[in-house]
């Protein structure tokens, strides 16, 4: 494990010039005679690993350490770096090593890796691995030297124990950090207070500003004022002009307001020829569209002549290829008749095969075929004795798989029975491991660990509160509750949470929790709920004095109508055959489950794994029977095995036999192959004799049957052609007659084209005369308009522009002064002349010149300087407020490390009495600690085994030596057990003790450091030859010192 050590070896120190020691990973024993250098292995390892000298109570300066005679002193600690707590590993490797050197002016300290070279020298660089690994050699639950045991032992004030504890559980060290920690704020808020405290003059100094400053406002207001004045001065002259345009506009609209009426006489005439340009465009859009009609329609008459031409030839085409195909087929026929005429002339001089030949190779043929016969009879013997023999074989396989299957299915029940005693041995140390195993064990510790977190304690698991009526039913229980057994039960969300986080830590991670009310009391189920049968149901056959836990079991598990028989059948009759009311589930003896949703019936097979051990009341009794049944299994595998040797030897003998049949067999199959292709050779030779015999005639044949298919296709060619050319007559009169109905279409248009010219020639006409009647009646109001109607709109439209010109002059000017937006602001513009506006000007000036005289400094300093002062004290404000958020939020995250802090303290001393309690009754003692955090105390309270009043001893010092170290043995177990160390090391810790004392805090002590899995060093001069002997228990005798 990681941190552990491996290796210490000391040279110059103290009382050894040279020592090498090699410790285990888990318990180490180092015994000697006094004098001899125990104790000094325990001071090098905390000089090793920094502790001051003073603190080791063995010197007063690290010099001191170096042996008498000798210039140094060197200490070198090899420290394990493997797993997953490993520091550095691609630095340091799998070991590190840690070498210190004492002089008499110095000291140091280096850090090796796995190979031996050099990392690191820096003091931060072994605290870095101290942290890492939680090293702290000043804890005396990490190293217990031989002083502090001493002194822990004899001491019996609680004040003492009360320091021992504090220090040990690392409380002190958070207490000291955290009074510090507040020494430190209240310091802070005392400087904080005198920085606000500062700035108070300066803010008098601010205010006597603000009043003076106010009091100059009333001058700035006159300024103000003027400077309002002057703009609305500038604008005015912009607004006077603009008056002016405004009356100009009017009398200039009036004149041209004649206009129109000579205009309206000149267009009322051009309206009328407007009319008639339009009526003209019109006609000559008419007149053409009709011309590219007209052109449209020659296209398509030229198509319809050249389609009708297209139509005609095809059909000329047609009628030729019909007289060509009539031809083609006459003389088909012809070739026909010629050819059936030939085909019965050759018939007639054809000639049989002859007899005699045709029987000499019958004969040949009868011969093979005899001597085929005998070699298949000789083959069908020999596979018949193979098939029998292989029958036989497969047989005797069969019944070796069978003795196998049987032979493993009896190692499976084996496994099952000793899976079974396993639990039942588990169930004999504590019951609760039936139900979730030593999770549930490490679970519940960690529940009454965390106690305070649960507004009310958990109940599980389930199965652990309650009791069978009969072992019999257990199965069938297990069967029906399955995992409901082991569930836990709260009584809200909040502890579901709680509950789960502390699954979670013993990594229970499947733990089912159900949420109930405690409060709610038994239920009663009426009569009329419950099935109507005289078998036992699952809620009829346990019972429990938790009626919480009764309750669960029927809300969820539904208990009360789950029912119980005993054999298959009974149960398939009252499941299926009798359908009685208020039945969910039926489970046989051995664990079958059946039941109906409507018409479907189901009937499962049992678990594969039962657990009927969880419920057995006599365990002991139990395992002796599971073991005589496994001693029986195991005497009829040993048989089954014998059987199965004796039928592997039978099979080898059949297989021997198999194959000699095999190879007499293949020979005469070959030779048989051989006879079969010669008779079928022969057979072929006469067919293809007769065949040659025929082929002419076929030949023949053949032609006439092509030459009649020609002849068939010639025809159907000849149809379709005669199709073609009834429907391309068809054609030349359909397009025929189209052509001729377009053509009286064609006349109609060229009619309505003539007509359009004509009225077109109309509208022509009638627009010159009204051109020459509009010409007259304008040239004689344009000259009214010259003569009296334009002279004075040109006068009217100069004075215009000249106002135009001196409006754009004042308004650049008063946009100098200000913009025309900012005028918009100021009221009672438009309303004052420019000499009104001019004479309050003056009389403001007036009054501002008297009002100046009375103050020396301008508003725009004292302005500056009250801006440059409120700036200042606004930073200062705002850094100050800083402080005393920041200096807020640590108290209140002081205040809340403080309240853990005691609430740790609380739940520390209850683990301490548990774990304290936990030991000392491997003795038979039971005790209580009590911490007093106020007063600063912790008393132990025993109560002896030996004590026939029961009372409690609260003085330590009133029991014997060795009880009194026992019990102060607990203690420090108790406070280890609360402590993590990757090593512990204690020396001298049985002082005081009798021999029955010491064996059972030797093995107290062994049981505890083997289990909590941490290396530790014990370190005795006594004997400890009845420390039982282990592969993780390590014993060395250290030697005697030199006279």
């Amino acid at each position: 494990m990681a941190g552990t050590i491996s290796r210490i070896r000391l040279e110059n120190f103290m009382c050894h010039s040279s020592l090498h020691i090699e410790l285990g990973e888990h318990v180490n024993f180092i015994t000697g005679q006094n004098g001899s250098g125990k104790s000094a292995i325990l001071t090098a390892l905390c000089i090793a690993f920094g502790c001051r000298a003073k603190n080791t109570q063995r010197a007063a300066t690290i010099k001191d350490f170096i042996k008498t005679g000798c210039s140094y002193a060197a200490i070198a600690v090899d420290i394990n770096n493997q797993g997953e707590d490993s520091f550095k590993p691609d630095v340091y490797g799998n070991l590190i090593k840690l070498e210190r050197r004492i002089t008499e002016s110095s000291s140091s300290t280096i850090l090796k890796d796995q190979h031996g070279r050099k990392v690191a020298n820096r003091k931060d660089d072994l605290n870095e691995i101290i942290e890492h690994f939680n090293i702290d050699v000043e804890n005396p639950c990490v190293i217990m030297s031989q002083d502090k045991s001493r002194e822990f032992l004899h001491s019996g004030n609680d004040k003492d124990k009360f320091k021992f504890f504090f220090k040990a559980t690392l409380l002190q060290q958070v207490n000291e950090l955290l009074e510090t920690i507040r020494d430190q704020l209240n310091n802070a808020d005392s400087v904080v207070q005198e920085l606000e405290k500062s700035i108070k003059p300066v803010m008098r100094e601010l205010d006597e500003l603000r009043e003076k400053i106010k009091n100059m406002e009333h001058i700035e207001e006159i300024a103000h004022d003027i400077d309002n004045l002057k703009k609305k001065l500038a604008w005015s002259w912009v607004y006077e002009v603009d008056q002016q345009i405004e009356e100009q506009t009017v009398r200039l609209q009036k004149l041209k307001e004649r206009i129109p009426a000579c205009q309206e006489r000149i267009d009322r005439n051009t309206v009328v020829i407007d009319d008639l340009k339009k009526e003209l465009t019109e006609k000559e859009e008419l007149v053409r569209s009709l011309g590219d009609k007209t052109h449209e329609v020659n296209s398509m008459k030229k198509s319809m002549e050249d389609n009708i031409a297209e139509v005609v030839k095809l059909k000329i085409e047609l009628e030729a290829e019909h007289e060509r195909g009539t031809r083609t087929l006459e003389k088909m026929n012809g070739r026909l008749k010629q050819m059936q005429a030939q085909l019965r002339d050759f018939q007639m001089q054809h000639m049989q095969f002859t007899q005699a030949e045709a029987s000499q190779i019958e004969e040949d043929m009868q011969n093979i075929q005899r001597e085929i016969d005998y070699l298949d009879s000789n083959v069908t013997r020999l596979r018949e004795e193979e098939k029998e023999f292989s029958e036989e074989l497969s047989g005797i396989q069969k019944s070796i798989s069978d003795i196998a299957k049987e032979i493993a299915e009896s190692d499976k029940r084996i496994l099952q029975l000793k899976s079974h005693m396993d639990g039942l041995q588990q169930r004999q140390s504590n019951t609760v491991t039936a139900f979730g195993g030593q999770k549930v064990l490490k679970l519940l510790q960690l529940i009454e660990s965390n106690h305070g977190r649960f507004r009310s304690p958990p109940i599980g698991p389930i199965g652990a509160h309650l009791q069978l009526a009969s072992e019999s039913w257990s199965v069938a229980v297990d069967c029906a509750c399955g995992g409901l057994l082991d569930a836990f039960i709260v009584s809200c969300h909040k502890d579901l949470q709680v509950l789960r986080e502390c699954a979670n830590r013993v990594y229970y991670n499947n733990l089912r929790i159900i949420v109930y009310d405690f409060t709610r009391q038994r239920l009663i189920i009426p009569d009329g709920s419950l099935p109507t049968t005289e078998h036992p149901t699952v809620l009829s056959v346990i019972q429990s004095e938790n009626h919480t836990v009764l309750n669960v079991l029927v809300d969820q598990g539904h208990a009360e109508r789950q029912v119980l028989v005993r054999d298959y059948e009974v149960g398939k009759s009252v499941a299926f055959d009798h359908r009685m009311r208020n039945i969910k589930e039926v489970y046989t003896s051995d664990g079958f489950r059946m039941f109906s949703r409507g018409s479907v019936q189901t009937i499962l097979p049992p678990n594969k794994r039962p657990r009927p051990e969880r419920w057995c009341s006599s365990p002991a009794e139990k395992i002796a029977e599971l073991k005589n049944e496994v001693d029986g299994i195991q005497r009829i595998i040993s048989e089954k095995n014998a059987q199965r040797r004796k039928l592997v030897n039978d099979r080898s003998n059949l297989e021997q036999k198999i194959a000699n049949l095999k190879r007499k067999r293949e020979p005469e199959e070959r030779h048989l192959m051989n006879k079969k292709v010669q008779l079928e050779d022969g057979r072929r030779a006469t067919a293809e004799n007769n065949r040659h015999a025929a082929v002419d005639t076929t030949e023949l044949e053949e032609d006439i049957k092509e030459e009649k298919n020609n002849i068939e296709q010639k025809e159907l060619s000849l149809q379709k052609t005669n199709v073609k050319l009834t429907a391309a007559l068809r054609e030349v009169n359909d397009r025929r007659t189209a052509f001729k109905t377009f053509m009286d279409s064609v006349n109609e248009e060229r009619l309505h084209f003539s007509s359009a010219n004509d009225e077109l020639d109309l509208v022509k006409r009638k627009i010159d005369a009204a051109q020459q009647y509009v010409n007259q009646e304008k040239t004689h109001y344009e000259g009214v308009m010259t003569t009296k109607v334009l002279p004075d709109i040109k006068t009217a439209e100069a004075e215009y522009a000249d106002l135009q010109q001196r409006q754009q002059e004042y308004f650049k000017k008063a946009s100098i002064i200000c913009s025309e937006s900012d005028m918009e602001a100021l009221s009672h513009v438009a309303g004052s002349t420019p000499e009104q506006l001019s004479a309050k000007i003056n009389r403001l000036k007036q009054r501002f010149d008297q009002e100046s005289r009375r103050y020396a400094e301008s508003i725009d300093d004292l302005r500056a300087l009250h801006d440059k002062k409120e700036r200042k004290i606004l930073r200062k404000q705002q850094l100050y407020a800083g402080f005393r958020v920041k200096l807020n939020s640590c108290q209140k995250a002081l205040d809340l490390r403080w309240k853990k802090f005691q609430r740790n303290a609380g739940l520390l001393k209850r683990q301490l009495t548990w774990l304290f309690n936990e030991h000392l009754g491997k003795k038979g003692i039971s005790g209580f600690i009590n911490v007093d955090y106020k007063s600063k105390v912790l008393s132990v309270e025993l109560t002896m085994p030996q004590d026939a009043s029961r009372d409690t001893v609260r003085d330590t010092r009133g029991l014997s030596g060795g009880e009194r170290s026992f019990s102060t043995l607990c203690f420090t177990l108790a406070l280890h057990g609360m402590t993590e160390a990757p090593f512990r090391a204690m020396d001298e810790f049985d002082v005081f003790m009798d021999a029955v004392s010491r064996k059972i805090s030797l093995d107290t002590l062994v049981d505890f450091a083997v289990a909590q899995g941490s290396q530790w060093v014990f370190i005795t001069p006594h004997d400890i030859s009845m420390v039982k002997p282990g592969d993780r228990v390590k014993k060395q005798q250290m030697a005697a010192p030199r006279g």
